[in-house]
């Protein structure tokens, strides 16, 4: 059933109380969902590697990236330190004619292919499993479920859901599509059962707008109207028990938002009450057309964010093995 648009607050708790996880996997978890990604799960998923064909589900890193500066939110500016110039030129200081390049890169952790923590959102001042959001990330970070948290156990079956082939046009969903249960449903059933979602899973969501936007540029594709996930899939996010679901787009959700007022309210129910990761501006096209191929939708997937202490997101280079 579509929510009220005009009442967000009353859509984000009911949903909020129907999905919580909070005290499932203990007062003292810092992993949420990722709790379902079991040693057994990935034992088994490595079973999926056939071909060894490895595929990046990262976008680049670099200047010529989709950021406008949104709450500061720049593309990354890499800086040379030492240069092949440098050495040729003998101005290094190094013994015996040996000489080398350095760099520096600086960036937002969250410019590019990225997941959320669990204390990159809050609802209503209160952070994933009931703690008040000002006793888990301070001005020196996330001291209780800083991203490093979950730097081992991401790596297990990944799921392409690729709904911008299966229902789009020419393989794009256009933007605004909200991605319902109903959508996701019919795009498994498409692509045949071994596309079927479990617990576990990392889900890999095609909308196409990342096709889009390379072939036709940038555009507003960080922070405006866009294909995504409706809000009302929140059920089905938990029901699934999945690990991690991640998307081609920006933000994950539909935008804009399904309520006449309102910003991201599916991250809001989402990551502090269902405890769920969710990766952003991941690309998923070359693997796409991979599986589109050959039928085959599941593979073994290692995704481990960047090891960065106290972070609520981080960057990340997602490899898809089949």
């Amino acid at each position: 059933m579509k929510p009220d648009r005009a009442d967000p607050d009353g859509a984000i708790a009911s949903a909020a109380k129907r999905v919580s996880n909070w005290g499932r996997w203990g007062a003292d978890d810092v992993r949420g969902t990722m709790n379902f990604l079991t040693e057994e799960k990935r034992r088994t998923a490595a079973r999926l590697v056939r071909t060894g064909a490895s595929y990046s589900l990262s976008q680049s890193f670099d200047m010529e990236g989709p950021q406008r500066g949104w709450r500061r939110r720049t593309n990354p500016v890499h800086t040379m330190l030492d240069t092949g110039t440098d050495a040729a030129a003998g101005a290094q200081g190094f013994p015996h004619g040996i000489g080398g390049a350095d760099d520096v890169i600086s960036m937002p952790l969250q410019c590019s292919t990225q997941w959320d923590g669990l204390g990159h959102i809050f609802d209503h001042g209160v952070a994933w499993n009931g703690r008040r959001a000002d006793q888990v990330v301070t001005s020196l970070g996330d001291g209780v479920t800083g991203i490093e948290t979950v730097a081992d156990p991401i790596a297990g079956r990944g799921v392409l859901l690729d709904v911008g082939r299966v229902l789009g046009m020419h393989g794009e969903l256009p933007d605004g599509f909200a991605i319902t249960e109903e959508h996701l449903e019919a795009t498994i059933a498409a692509q045949g059962p071994r596309s079927a979602v479990g617990q576990g899973d990392i889900v890999v969501v095609r909308t196409g707008q990342l096709t889009r936007a390379r072939r036709d540029g940038w555009g507003e594709y960080a922070g405006g109207p866009a294909p995504g996930l409706s809000f009302t899939t929140v059920d089905w996010l938990h029901r699934a028990e999945i690990a991690a679901v991640a998307t081609d787009t920006w933000g994950f959700e539909v935008r804009p938002n399904e309520f006449d007022h309102a910003f991201q309210p599916l991250h809001q129910v989402a990551i502090p009450h269902i405890g769920l990761f969710i990766g952003e501006m991941w690309d998923p096209d070359a693997l796409a057309a991979a599986c589109a191929e050959d039928g085959i939708y599941e593979f073994f997937v290692v995704a481990a964010p960047l090891k960065v202490t106290g972070a609520v997101g981080a960057p990340l280079n997602p490899i898809a093995v089949r």
